[in-house]
């Protein structure tokens, strides 16, 4: 129930400012406007109002549509666009709707037209990795942490994570920093850790990979671009503020996280390597958990490891 009659009494009768007549029955400011205005619309007076029931009062005031007459549908780009500006409401757009076109949709599918248009807007291209093309790269947000056995201080270090796209089977580590020489020495590791090299590294745009944050051109670190020569790839940085470029190693974080992270939070490691050792063996059984994780990637093959010219040239050495 509306409640049409109490929202009018409040304001013909008593006076009261929108805001208030809100605050009083814990309705919407706009809720309040679309009343006074439609009954006034209506040709409604108070003397008119108090003698009706609510019902009547709705009926009077929210007519059905005449059977036949096609109802105009909103614009969801207008609404799209107007809900942009500051204040801006939908239930206000649908009193200017309903203004325009009394017989018009009410609110509730009114609602619902303009969202199934905005899911339609946020369509995403699916990707398909294959065997060896790339490697997704990034720190976990979360830290985990190192204790000085002398001092007892703590220390936050940094996991690194790499990310295969296609079997996403995944290498972490834990640096000091996230400086350069840390950067390009946990990629080296990672590629030891493979045993091969991928065609393309697609690494975050972090500034110990990529001097210059762009989305058309960006500007590669010097010696992480002399690494990737060194061993015969390209890399690939992803767009800033579309981590759906490195959908692969963002839920290979989200996966580490829960899985590592979580696993020790109630241990304590006094040196790098002593941490490093228990990731190591938590990070085994992360590639089938990634895998379940993605309906669309098969399990882990040795043959994700290497791009096809070194399968080719493994291939031709056996024969």
């Amino acid at each position: 129930m509306r409640k049409t009659k109490e929202v009018l009494r409040l304001k013909w009768v008593l006076g009261r400012s929108h805001r208030e007549i809100h605050r009083a029955m814990r309705i919407g400011v706009a809720t309040v406007s679309e009343a006074a205005t439609g009954a006034k619309a209506a040709g409604l007076d108070w003397a008119a109002v108090e003698i009706l029931s609510e019902t009547e009062l709705e009926a009077r005031l929210y007519p059905p549509p005449e059977p036949g007459k096609a109802r105009a549908l909103p614009d969801p780009l207008h609404l799209h666009l107007e809900l942009k500006r500051p204040g801006m409401t939908l239930r206000l757009l649908h009193v200017e709707y309903l203004e325009q076109d009394p017989n018009g949709y009410a609110y509730t599918q009114f609602c619902q037209h303009y969202r199934d248009w905005l899911t339609k807007r946020r369509l995403t291209m699916r990707q398909v990795h294959r065997a060896g093309e790339k490697l997704f790269t990034d720190y976990a947000g979360k830290k985990p942490h190192i204790v000085d056995p002398k001092t007892g201080e703590r220390t936050d270090v940094e996991l690194f994570l790499a990310v295969l796209g296609a079997s996403n089977f995944t290498y972490a580590e834990a640096t000091m920093t996230q400086r350069s020489h840390d950067w390009i020495a946990s990629h080296t590791r990672t590629v030891e850790s493979l045993g091969g090299v991928v065609g393309a590294v697609v690494p975050d745009q972090l500034k110990s990979g990529v001097t210059v944050a762009c989305r058309y051109e960006p500007g590669i670190q010097r010696t992480y671009e002399e690494w990737a020569r060194h061993y015969d790839t390209v890399i690939l940085p992803a767009r800033p503020a579309h981590p759906r470029d490195k959908a692969k190693v963002e839920v290979g974080v989200q996966i580490a996280e829960r899985w590592i992270l979580a696993r020790l939070r109630n241990q304590t490691f006094f040196s790098l390597d002593e941490l490093n050792g228990r990731i190591f063996e938590l990070t085994v059984s992360l590639p089938s958990r990634c895998a379940h994780s993605c309906t669309d990637t098969p399990q882990f093959q040795i043959d994700d490891l290497l791009p096809q010219r070194w399968i080719d040239l493994f291939a031709s050495d056996s024969s």
